[in-house]
């Protein structure tokens, strides 16, 4: 049996060897960075300059489908879910109307809406893709409860507890 001081230790490369790549590898990337910044910055088109009839103010003015829409504030839902019981969710909606809408039909709009959030469970509203299939189902449920004229539902606060 060999002795473990005989063993012959293997080295790896030197410090200087070691530090060398090092700071190879960082100027090959800092290389690499600029150029493809460089060409992104390159390829990027202009923004068009507004009219020069009418200045900024005219850039600034809504069209017609825009200067129509209607904004009503619901009142905050706050229930729990179906599952897990036990937690709680807070929701501010506006709604956004191309008609004034009578009071009992915004009303009922809320009832529904609270109705629904009754029914969902947390798994559906996890991440991003969850949260847009609230949404449409939202929006679905107020169009249908308004006759069409609500044209978007938006869901200014979100909270769940």
């Amino acid at each position: 049996m060999a002795n473990a001081e005989q063993t012959p230790v293997a080295k790896g490369p030197s410090l200087i060897i070691q530090a060398a790549m090092l700071l190879g590898m960082t100027v090959a990337a800092l290389g690499i960075g600029w150029a493809s910044g460089s060409y992104l910055k390159s390829s990027e088109v202009p923004a068009k300059a507004p009219a020069a009839e009418g200045g900024e103010h005219a850039a600034a003015q809504p069209s017609d489908t825009e200067a129509a829409l209607i904004v009503t504030e619901l009142p905050s839902i706050t229930t729990n879910l179906a599952a897990p019981v036990e937690t709680w969710v807070r929701m501010d909606v506006s709604l956004l109307q191309d008609a004034p809408l009578p009071a009992e039909t915004t009303e009922a709009i809320h009832q529904d809406l609270l109705t629904f959030m009754r029914t969902v469970k947390m798994h559906q509203v996890e991440g991003a893709s969850g949260f847009l299939h609230l949404k449409a189902d939202l929006q679905e449920r107020a169009a249908m409860r308004g006759d069409g004229h609500v044209k978007d539902v938006l869901i200014r606060t979100l909270l769940y507890e």
